[in-house]
């Protein structure tokens, strides 16, 4: 038969070949399996055209497959076509024999419109150097504020960069620091440039993951894929930052549900989170279950370059954010090994002083963490220091509750089988030596469960009462567990405003998959917050323990 068996289907060199057959290519299908597989239509590769050989496939689907196609950034599986607008799990049934999914480089023989389109998503990956501000090039990693001035101003005396080489003509960048940039960094091509760039992203009609933007300003999804429907964020107004004529700071924690990078780059869960922290003004977030350690940068990335539209648009300034994740894992969901970290805004006096692991994960005999891995940070806040203690408790059953009813879970929030992933006694040392301590994180059961005990032995006080719950799904918005929450310790009370609130608005976009549907929400789990004084000594404490929901306390233009 000759040649290799690759996934994909080579094009006639006869024009008579195509029309010679009623089927055209879908006709591989009657042949043996190994002619199956080699003429299968590898769908990360295919041209319109060629998509439109599979059955019930016409020229709309087509577009809807390679729109979405290089929105996501290729196809990992045959099942994710069913995602697609004019697809479903019917039409795929019907097509599953003739397609195959493979990297966009492991096939030979690409179309050119195919190579086209993969050298136009590597070069615009990342930064433009030729356009991009200090406070962006401090976004990349190993570039300090020196460098980036060094950068504008090489620019400035000597014109735009031609290659990513030259960098190593601008004072302070060597070879090795170039190595280390590189991948987050590209100069401009010198072909005609799209006419709508973001902060030294360059817009294309065919958005990857990583830099996703918008035809229309309209519009916060590309035509075609899933919905047409734009997305609509809550109608808010800026916080002031002020709370009775004292300045505040928010704090938060938030479990983003298996976030990976994959994960990350999906522009809907991106926009969520995003608007979620500068909605709310959050400054300091304590993040959980993260599957990869690059995913928290790329939050980081866009708030900091903003390439969505509903980012870009903010009406206050973004800040500069930076984060920092365990540099091992601090759990283990369903997924694999999960990490925790924090995300914060450094322009509002926010300074990271030191971060690591209290204690790391311990496995028991079955291989699971039957203890969850601690992460610790000291960070500066205002006029004082705040040590906060990052938590993840994994229930052990794998159900938190998110299906809409309470399952096996009892009064507490918890099962009995969930006893076995509780908080190390070890914590007792880090709870008696801290004064201003914030503990917060996923607990995986309600501040009344039993063997949080060690938190109220030392005088540590929950801010979410069990009676609110924090999960949240589409199915229950409102949620029916108390899973997440903010621990004070006493000292703290002092600087506490007394207004804690669980968000659940915005927590859906149309462009995060739902089952087999879409406008799913970005997590299972709402993120919870706390405000505090910046002043670490208010001359009207608010009263001790005072909790209150998001729709008693902040204003109607915040909900």
């Amino acid at each position: 038969m000759g040649g290799s068996l690759g996934c994909h289907r080579s094009i006639p060199r006869d024009p008579t070949d195509i029309s010679s057959s009623k089927r055209k290519y879908s006709a591989a299908c009657n042949f043996s399996h190994i002619m199956v597989n080699q003429e299968r239509l590898n769908i990360n590769t295919a041209t319109e055209e060629e998509l439109m050989t599979l059955p019930g496939v016409n020229r709309l689907v087509a577009q809807n497959i390679v729109e979405y196609r290089d929105c996501i950034g290729g196809f990992k599986k045959v099942e994710d076509l069913a995602l697609v607008s004019g697809v479903g799990a019917t039409k795929l049934e019907a097509i599953k024999l003739e397609i195959c999914v493979s990297s966009r480089t492991s096939s030979s023989q690409h179309s050119p419109s195919s190579i086209r389109k993969d050298w136009d998503y590597q070069s615009c990956n990342g930064l433009n150097i030729n356009t991009a501000t200090p406070a962006q090039l401090m976004s990349v990693k190993g570039i300090t504020e020196k460098t980036a001035k060094n950068i504008i101003a090489f620019r400035t005396e000597n014109g735009p960069f031609k290659t990513i080489e030259d960098l190593v003509r601008v004072n302070h960048i060597n070879s090795s620091l170039l190595d280390k940039i590189r991948l987050q960094v590209y100069v401009q091509r010198s072909r005609a440039a799209s006419t709508n760039t973001n902060g030294g992203f360059t817009t294309k009609s065919q958005p990857s993951p990583t830099s996703f933007s918008l035809k229309s300003d309209d519009l916060d999804l590309p035509p075609g894929g899933p919905t047409q429907i734009p997305s609509f964020r809550p109608s808010v107004e800026p916080p002031s930052g002020m709370r009775e004529g004292k300045p505040v700071v928010r704090l938060a924690t938030w479990s983003l549900q298996g976030c990976s990078s994959d994960k990350a780059n999906n522009p809907g869960v991106r926009e969520v989170v995003c608007m979620t922290l500068l909605e709310n003004d959050i400054k300091l977030l304590a993040v959980q279950d993260l599957l990869d350690r690059e995913a928290l940068d790329k939050f980081c990335v866009e708030l900091n370059q903003g390439s969505l539209s509903s980012v870009r648009k903010w009406k206050c300034p973004r800040g500069l954010w930076k984060s920092v994740v365990s540099d091992k894992p601090t759990g283990h969901s369903s997924k694999g090994k999960s990490f925790s970290g924090f995300i914060w805004d450094s322009s509002s006096g926010i300074d990271l002083k030191e971060a690591s692991i209290l204690e790391p994960a311990v496995v028991n005999g079955n291989g699971n963490h039957s203890q969850p891995g601690l992460y610790k940070a000291l960070f500066a806040v205002g006029y004082y220091e705040l040590k906060l203690v990052n938590v993840h408790v994994q229930i052990a059953n794998g159900d938190n509750g998110t299906n809409g009813t309470n399952g096996s879970h009892g009064k507490n929030g918890h099962s009995d089988e969930n006893k076995h992933h509780r908080l190390s006694p070890i914590i007792q040392d880090t709870l008696k030596a801290e004064k201003e301590l914030v503990v917060l994180g996923d607990f995986g059961c309600s501040p009344q469960a039993s063997h949080l005990e060690v938190l109220r032995k030392e005088k540590l006080s929950a801010l979410v009462p069990s009676s609110q719950f924090t999960n949240i799904s589409t199915r229950s918005p409102q949620g029916t567990l108390c899973l997440d929450n903010i621990w004070i310790s006493k000292a703290l009370k002092k600087v506490y405003t007394g207004h804690c609130a669980v968000v659940r608005e915005g927590m859906t976009n149309p462009w995060i998959p739902d089952n087999w549907s879409w406008g799913g929400v970005a997590s299972d789990h709402c993120p919870v917050l706390a405000e505090l004084y910046l002043d670490a000594c208010p001359k009207e404490p608010p009263r001790h323990g005072v909790t209150v929901d998001r729709g008693d306390v902040l204003p109607k233009h915040e909900r």
